[in-house]
């Protein structure tokens, strides 16, 4: 029995590793395309990227991974009662074949890339606006500022905040079974159903743990590499 639950776990573990891993590979520059749009002096960019980190930050990420799945095809469906006829309405009405990772890496990836902007945003205006004079002074254009003399210090600043942010997105991976994505939580839940058994949830639990753990070592050592680096 001991062999089978971890076989399962496994399985569901691996799951949760692949959505944990494209969550951060799009994400990450994601949100920092959104920190810029939020720092944007053009007013509708910046007051667009401003509302929808709002509401990404203002509502669960399990109501925005049930919207994501099931919206499309509500949103079409409402047009067609309405007699729109729209190809796109009519798309969206039809898309009950939606794969369900799919769907639950794109809310993750809205989720946690607006987080990360929030991130970004506070790290880049952090920096001190003298040194970018100083830079314009010695003649590197923006770009150059950045990337040579700003970027390095918020990398810095922001590794501490990145990995809360990381390591909680590792939890949060076990919402993707409220669309019937079969994570290790869910993989777990099934011996509770089948054969009343407990203790592969706390089982499950040491595998979030251990990965938690070698995070969190990542993530020391990061810091103190850029110790270095007086920001």
């Amino acid at each position: 029995m001991f062999w089978t639950v971890t076989l399962s776990l496994l399985e569901g573990f691996m799951t949760t590793l692949e959505l944990f891993a494209l969550t951060l590979l799009f994400a990450i520059p994601l949100g920092l395309i959104i920190a810029f749009g939020s720092m944007s002096k053009f007013m509708p960019l910046k007051w667009l990227s401003k509302t929808v980190v709002w509401i990404i930050r203002g509502t669960p990420l399990m109501l925005q991974l049930i919207v994501v799945f099931y919206g499309p095809e509500l949103i079409g469906g409402w047009f067609g009662e309405l007699g729109i006829d729209n190809p796109i309405f009519n798309w969206l009405a039809g898309m009950k074949g939606l794969d369900r990772f799919p769907s639950v890496l794109l809310a993750f990836v809205i989720n946690y890339a607006c987080y990360f902007s929030e991130i970004y945003r506070g790290g880049i205006e952090s920096i001190p606006k003298g040194q970018l004079e100083a830079c314009q002074v010695l003649g590197m254009t923006k770009s150059q500022a950045f990337f040579r003399v700003v970027l390095l210090q918020v990398v810095k600043r922001i590794v501490p905040p990145m990995g809360n942010e990381i390591i909680t997105l590792v939890k949060d991976t076990s919402l993707a079974r409220t669309i019937a994505v079969y994570e290790i939580i869910w993989n777990a839940q099934k011996f509770i159903k089948n054969g009343g058994l407990l203790w592969p949830l706390i089982y499950a639990g040491a595998f979030y743990l251990i990965f938690n753990g070698l995070l969190t070592i990542i993530f020391a050592k990061l810091e103190k590499k850029m110790d270095y680096f007086k920001a």
